[in-house]
């Protein structure tokens, strides 16, 4: 089962993903846990790239092409073989990412970033995608202040973009949400951290009984 978390900055997001790891391997499944842009040693150089708030003159075009070259990379070494192997794959954001942040954000052309996703990924899509989804003002907080105690490279490129680019994120992913909701789940991300993990491992438990 390949499952993907998704949301805006500062959403919890990579906090759920290893709650659930821990929460699936105690029930006896093998997992993988893994992120995107990174996930291998070759992605993980361009994701230096592409969160290195320095880079303010790179275009969205650019972008949007180091995200499908770290892709297709991270999926070669990392997810098709723990896949094949069996494991449940655990993915900090993925090819919705791309729509939600270079689409909506950058206003790319959809087609154009479904093509390229597609191209990356060979027509892997996840089985299952939680959607996690808190005001904008609050990721951000949030994103900003783990940022902030952070030693070494700060990774920090979007979260300094404008709250107009953040709002039209959080539009873009709720707007893909909406037209797949048998792929989505929306989890509020507001509440208490062992909350959000138990309402999460529910969902996910409700999917693997239906598989």
């Amino acid at each position: 089962m390949f499952i993907t978390f998704e949301g805006i900055e500062g959403c919890g997001k990579s906090t759920q993903v290893k709650l659930l790891g821990e929460e699936l391997r105690l029930r006896g499944y093998g997992v993988t846990l893994t992120r995107e842009p990174g996930g291998c040693p070759i992605a993980d150089k361009i994701r230096a790239i592409l969160l290195d708030a320095d880079n303010t003159a790179m275009t969205p075009l650019t972008e949007l092409l180091l995200y499908a070259a770290a892709r297709s990379q991270h999926l070669h070494d990392k997810v098709r073989p723990a896949l094949e192997s069996g494991e449940i794959v655990i993915c900090d954001r993925f090819t919705d990412a791309t729509l939600a942040y270079q689409g909506a954000g950058r206003s790319l052309d959809q087609a154009l970033i479904r093509q390229l996703n597609d191209l990356a990924t060979c027509g892997l899509a996840p089985d299952l995608t939680i959607l996690m989804d808190c005001p904008v003002e609050i990721g951000l907080e949030r994103a900003l202040s783990r940022i902030g105690a952070t030693q070494g490279a700060k990774e920090e490129r979007f979260e300094l973009e404008s709250l107009q680019f953040h709002e039209a994120v959080r539009n873009g992913y709720l707007l893909l949400a909406g037209n797949e909701p048998k792929r989505f789940a929306l989890q509020d991300a507001t509440g208490p951290i062992p909350q959000i993990a138990e309402q999460i491992a529910a969902i996910v438990t409700a999917r693997l009984g239906a598989r």
